[in-house]
């Protein structure tokens, strides 16, 4: 059960359009924002953040960014948020298919060695300690450019703060991001924790 409840969107009318930008993103408000409404420019803040990381303009696809603050979250063990990146990945174009592949994703053709690269630079980089390494980061420019790189190291710490949000605050699941883990992450011990009420 959550540590502290979500207001109503309707809270804080002036968060609307901060609003509407997760709602495109995730299809609904994510109860961390309406727990972190308390605090309007908090919000703010995050959706400015949130819009430049996850750009339209972004050379890295959308839904593989998605794919990268899975594995981010999956390494800091914030199963609320592992359970939310699928759900955005799969909105933002990433096949159920692959996604129900996501344990297997070393060796499933649905990955491409540069996603296997950059899914393990994910896991390393959300780890404590930090896990990137010189042989990591050759690897890494094998397939990937400097502004990539940065645009996948962005992911990682976007979702950094919002694991270190959930899991602290104990944000209870929504429905949809509830399916998916169950569907994908159960087979691989998720039990959603306490994000589940």
């Amino acid at each position: 059960m959550a540590h502290m409840q979500p207001l109503a969107k309707s809270a804080t009318p002036e968060l609307a359009e901060d609003f509407a930008i997760f709602e495109k993103i995730l299809g609904f408000v994510p109860n961390s924002l309406l727990t972190m409404q308390r605090k309007p420019e908090m919000v703010k803040a995050f959706g400015v953040l949130t819009k430049a990381v996850m750009s339209l303009e972004g050379e890295v696809d959308l839904g593989f960014m998605r794919l990268i603050a899975h594995f981010c979250s999956r390494a800091a063990g914030c199963q609320y948020c592992e359970a939310h990146s699928l759900v955005a990945a799969n909105i933002h174009g990433v096949s159920q298919e692959k996604l129900d592949a996501i344990w297997e994703y070393k060796t499933s053709p649905l990955y491409s060695e540069a996603e296997r690269v950059a899914l393990d630079y994910a896991l390393a980089a959300g780890s404590v300690p930090n896990g990137v390494t010189e042989e990591l980061m050759t690897q890494m420019r094998q397939y990937w450019t400097d502004m990539q790189i940065v645009e996948i190291l962005g992911a990682v710490c976007l979702y950094g703060f919002l694991n270190r949000w959930n899991d602290s605050m104990a944000t209870d699941l929504e429905t949809s991001p509830v399916e998916m883990a169950k569907r994908v992450l159960a087979k691989g011990g998720w039990d959603g924790g306490k994000h589940l009420k």
